[in-house]
């Protein structure tokens, strides 16, 4: 796709997210994937994983942090709290940021934006405070604005993302139950103004019931909704 100017999206199950730049950044969101029943097994990431973000603490997005982060020398991104709670189970190098603030990772300027979900992370010793849920707006240079909405119910204030950094590809939760579904994130669609949704966190249990098909058929015309797969990329 032309708008993305050589950057690569890889979609590896639920929210799991490898975005690879045409200067050579390699950006894991969410890494789940021993335990994702949809993660593509023959799948092998690049030797070197430059960052890894972290939009929150559940378990299905932060399982796999520490031992991806130590095989491929990774610095993990997060809201402070929970990146200096991954940072305590032995990750080496982290960034603690917090909404609202922008950290440049070599081509990438990552805003983290709001998102409304939980997000206290559980451990053998107990359920911890972790942060707030977010979201990441990556503006890649010479390349396109990303954004990856974390989980999160649609809010009104998904038009201050779309006034201030104007996604053009977006990826959004559309499984429901845990999330919004496809008829509330048709709605984010239309404070997004993105041209493309990557749907996310869809497929992976029983529970998460919407498609992307669902979602098609409720969104505005103009908007590429696309299928695909775990181990597929745009």
């Amino acid at each position: 796709m032309s708008l993305l100017q050589g950057t690569r999206i890889t979609w590896l199950g639920h929210a799991t997210v490898l975005v690879q730049t045409a200067k050579g950044t390699n950006i894991l969101i969410d890494p789940f994937i021993a335990q994702n029943p949809k993660y593509p097994k023959d799948f092998v990431l690049p030797e070197k994983i430059h960052y890894i973000l972290l939009t929150h603490g559940h378990g299905d997005h932060i399982s796999d942090v520490v031992p991806v982060a130590a095989r491929h020398g990774s610095t993990v991104v997060a809201i402070y709290e929970l990146a200096a709670y991954v940072a305590g189970k032995g990750v080496a190098n982290t960034i603690g940021m917090n909404l609202g603030g922008t950290v440049q990772l070599d081509d990438v300027a990552a805003t983290m934006v709001e998102a409304k979900h939980s997000s206290a992370a559980e451990d053998e010793t107990g359920t911890h405070y972790v942060g707030v849920a977010a979201g990441y707006v990556l503006s890649v240079a010479d390349g396109p604005v990303l954004y990856h909405a974390g989980d999160t119910a649609v809010f009104g204030d998904m038009k201050l993302i779309a006034e201030l950094y104007r996604p053009e590809v977006a990826m959004l939760p559309i499984g429901g139950h845990f999330t919004m579904g496809p008829k509330e994130a048709a709605l984010a669609a239309r404070y997004l103004e993105p041209k493309i949704i990557l749907p996310i966190h869809y497929g992976t249990i029983p529970e998460l019931k919407g498609t992307p098909e669902e979602l098609a058929a409720v969104v505005d015309a103009k908007v590429q909704v696309v299928r695909w797969a775990p181990g597929e990329s745009i």
